[in-house]
């Protein structure tokens, strides 16, 4: 996460989080899987990847047990044929990209999408298939998920990149392990969400909290002391913070 976002390989990433959840997952190995899908397929443009992706291989919606865990591990994805909206587009991205077809994740709100960079107007549904959406069907499915009607900005239908996607990831994660009760799985993820850097202060700020919550004082306070040197924060925020940093460790000194 540290490196250049251009520089960051979404699919390791998004298999390093499985590993997190599966130590004996050999991440070279489902590398080589995706390799090998898009050697075979002689996909050459969007329309063949979509057909590969949603017909040859059959990748669909889970829509009966969304909130799944499984469903967004990448080989988890590949294995069960199962996956949520970010994590399908992501093999679809993916094996796109190993076919030399150029796509790109669009981070609308509650519900992610691929875009082809060069008909920008063309905007992919993986869960549903591959389908086809305009910006009437993409305000349709902002208001079937969060219950709003709203009007399409152009700062929704953004282009994001492997850090943005990887942070989305995980913090479907972690409301899908929230509400599960997994104390253990809440740990490791919110640990994952806290090595990303360039989230907003106030993101970095609650996953500070949810740490020392955890009870991950140690990592809780590494996270406040850099936030206090961060650029642009006033100087009594970053005392604030450091004092709230020597006070999850001062039961232990």
């Amino acid at each position: 996460m540290a490196r250049p976002d251009d520089a960051i390989p979404l699919d390791e990433a998004a298999l390093l989080i499985a590993a997190q959840s599966d130590p004996s997952l050999e991440v070279p190995r489902q590398l080589a899987r995706l390799d090998e899908v898009a050697a075979r397929s002689g996909a050459s443009d969007i329309e063949q990847v979509c057909h590969l992706v949603f017909e040859t291989l059959g990748l669909r919606g889970d829509r009966e047990t969304y909130d799944d865990p499984r469903n967004s591990y990448l080989h988890e994805v590949l294995d069960r044929r199962l996956g949520i909206p970010i994590s399908l587009s992501v093999v679809l991205i993916e094996i796109g990209r190993r076919c030399g077809v150029p796509l790109e994740g669009v981070g609308m709100p509650g519900h992610f999408l691929v875009r082809d960079p060069n008909r920008p107007d063309l905007l992919i549904d993986a869960f549903a298939g591959g389908r086809r959406l305009d910006r009437a069907a993409c305000a349709q499915l902002i208001h079937a998920a969060t219950g709003t009607k709203i009007d399409i900005r152009d700062d929704m239908l953004a282009a994001v990149g492997p850090r943005a996607i990887v942070a989305r990831m995980l913090a479907n994660l972690d409301h899908s392990f929230r509400r599960r009760h997994d104390k253990d799985a809440v740990r490791w993820v919110t640990r994952l969400r806290a090595m990303i850097p360039g989230q907003p202060l106030a993101d970095r700020l609650g996953l500070a909290d949810s740490l020392a919550a955890l009870g991950c004082y140690d990592e809780a306070a590494a996270l406040l002391e850099e936030l206090a040197h961060t650029p642009g924060v006033p100087g009594t925020d970053a005392h604030a913070l450091r004092t709230r940093a020597r006070g999850l460790l001062a039961p232990f000194n």
